[in-house]
């Protein structure tokens, strides 16, 4: 296995959940405006996973997610062992990212989130919010060589946001650096659990959509 591979992901998903939380900072320093706060925070997002997976795609497939990883294992495009190291990469990335977004915002480098998310309407919208991502991913990553993978992530993501009342983390590893930092993309540590089994749960639904309409039956 290549160390660039990994590289990627590390880079990827750090960069991710780095303008995740300082976009969520930047947005609460700008403007009061809850609406608008999450619209930045969207804004920013859209941006950097479409720059990313253009970017880092072609060297690791841009996963920057446990869930994305797990699919690809069970859908038998990746070893267990590459699977395992992905996953590891993408954890340690997304907590690096997070503690740069809090240190260039002149916050504790490690936070500890209080914002409780636990209740069953945002688990569902997890499910549904990941869902979607494998499903778009799979669909779409068939038709003209996957060139329209980018855009397509990031259009369902940035949607997403608006749609689902968690606002759509829809990713484990991002889920659990978000923990570490008390702000506007914070989620309490206590919280993560229940969101990425809610995600995990997603991820499995949405490959099995996926299959029933590559079907030819």
């Amino acid at each position: 296995m290549k160390l660039r591979i990994f590289l990627a992901e590390f880079i990827g998903t750090a960069v991710l959940a780095m303008a995740i939380v300082g976009s969520g900072v930047m947005a609460t320093n700008l403007t009061k405006d809850v609406g608008l706060q999450l619209f930045i925070v969207a804004f920013a997002t859209v941006l950097i996973l479409a720059v990313l997976i253009q970017m880092l795609g072609p060297i690791s497939g841009a996963h920057f997610n446990p869930a994305v990883t797990v699919v690809a294992f069970i859908d038998k495009s990746i070893s267990a062992l590459t699977a395992i190291n992905y996953v590891l990469t993408q954890f340690i990335g997304a907590f690096i990212g997070v503690v740069i977004a809090n240190v260039m915002f002149d916050l504790p480098a490690i936070g500890d989130s209080t914002h409780a998310k636990t209740s069953s309407n945002l688990l569902l919208s997890e499910v549904i919010a990941t869902a979607g991502l494998i499903l778009v991913i799979h669909m779409v990553g068939k038709q003209k060589e996957g060139r329209y993978v980018p855009l397509a992530v990031a259009g369902w993501i940035g949607s997403a946001y608006f749609f689902t009342s968690s606002t759509t983390f829809a990713n484990p590893a991002v889920t659990f650096g978000r923990a570490f930092s008390d702000t506007f993309a914070g989620i309490e540590l206590s919280s993560v659990p229940g969101f990425v089994i809610a995600q995990l749960l997603g991820a499995l639904i949405g490959l099995g959509l996926a299959k029933g309409l590559s079907s030819e039956r």
